[in-house]
């Protein structure tokens, strides 16, 4: 079940519209109907902590391996890595819709598919110039 199901099926069930779970939560309600239609992750831990919190769940059951990854890209490598690691989800999507392939073979693909973006990230950064990293002095 995805991130977007998790939250709308945990929001009805408890009986809440799209605008309390907003008010409860401290989260626009525009962003809480993107959330359900999937049109995007939240972009920090903290935030699904307080959507499990508001819908009497926990923050783990909300989350998806989707979510895991598009974190763990954004706390590694910043906004452009998390929107990189959206575009892998997307692309594998669209690459695995209408295929034959049964559900582990689909985990086995996004699995290496998520396993070779962080390597490719981890690669490519030997090659980035010096200058633009953060934290170093060369800006003097």
């Amino acid at each position: 079940m995805t991130f977007s199901e998790k939250i709308r099926n945990a929001r009805t069930v408890r009986g809440l519209s799209q605008k309390d779970l907003a008010a409860a939560t401290g989260i626009t309600e525009r962003t809480i109907q993107n959330y359900e239609t999937g049109a995007s992750l939240p972009k920090k831990r903290d935030t699904y902590a307080k959507l499990a919190s508001a819908l009497g769940v926990s923050a783990d059951m909300l989350m998806d391996e989707n979510a895991s990854f598009v974190l763990q890209a954004s706390e590694q490598y910043g906004s452009r890595g998390r929107r990189q690691a959206e575009e892998v989800i997307r692309s594998f999507r669209v690459a695995a819709a209408g295929g034959e392939l049964d559900d582990d073979d689909l985990e086995f693909i996004k699995e290496a598919m998520m396993q070779t973006y962080e390597d490719a990230k981890k690669y490519n950064a030997r090659f980035r110039n010096r200058r633009f990293q953060a934290g170093s002095d060369s800006q003097e």
